[in-house]
């Protein structure tokens, strides 16, 4: 499995975090730190452990997005939504 990149967007209102989706993903944002992007919390991890992803992909409280073109996941579960992100 390649490397990922997680942003966490700390919002629970889907069209808070779809307008400003593009913005986090391209952003160039601190690791470890919390960013605040249009009024939204937003943070950076770089160490994703493997297995994460496919253990929250499987629980029925958590959503999951594709973006294929990108090979973006997101996850969206309680008040957040997770988008991996390949490094590059």
């Amino acid at each position: 499995m390649e490397n990922m990149r997680c942003v966490t967007v700390y919002t629970n209102e889907f069209e808070k975090f779809s307008d400003i989706f593009e913005e986090v993903i391209t952003r160039d944002l601190p690791e470890n730190e919390d960013t605040e992007v249009e009024g939204v919390t937003v943070g950076l991890v770089t160490d994703i452990p493997e297995e994460y992803i496919e253990q929250m992909r499987v629980k029925p409280e958590v959503v999951v997005m594709r973006d294929k073109k990108r090979n973006i996941t997101i996850l969206q579960h309680g008040k957040i939504f997770e988008i991996f992100i390949p490094s590059a």
